[in-house]
């Protein structure tokens, strides 16, 4: 018993002492924005998403299409969207559009919520990258050292 208690005496301070694992810097506590993890927010973003799709599909892209074939475009061309274009392929282009952005909201929240998790175990990996860099650039020869 009384060694036993003599190998704790010896080892206790040892374990106590620091480690380079226990050295080591804990990474910063890393979150996103509250502005991106605002379910509100989210859904704003998913609105603007909708507003920037409907936007875009106003764009007159008629001319461009007779400057690919190297010809002037004609006037009833001219006032071609790219609505226009997607809707001849697509029919139901306007409704799909619709349902897409009722699921980006969740989306988005879901997507948030995932990289806001992950986020601290990827700066920790960055760290840890750092400080990999670190040691192998410090044992670089340095090249001002002369040589023989």
């Amino acid at each position: 018993m009384v060694i036993g208690m003599r190998k704790t005496l010896l080892l206790l301070p040892l374990l106590l002492s620091a480690t380079p694992a226990l050295a080591q810097e804990a990474p910063p506590s890393v979150q996103l924005p509250r502005e991106l993890t605002d379910p509100a927010a989210q859904m704003q973003l998913a609105m603007k998403l909708q507003g920037i799709a409907q936007a875009l599909m106003h764009v007159r892209v008629g001319d461009v299409g007779a400057a690919l074939e190297g010809r002037e475009a004609t006037s009833a061309e001219r006032n071609v969207t790219l609505g226009d274009v997607v809707r001849r392929k697509d029919p139901n282009f306007d409704r799909d559009v619709a349902h897409a952005v009722t699921t980006y909201g969740p989306k988005i929240q879901h997507s948030m919520q995932a990289l806001n998790r992950a986020l601290p175990r990827v700066m920790q990996d960055v760290a840890e990258a750092q400080r990999s860099l670190d040691r192998a650039v410090s044992n670089l020869p340095d090249p001002t050292y002369p040589q023989r």
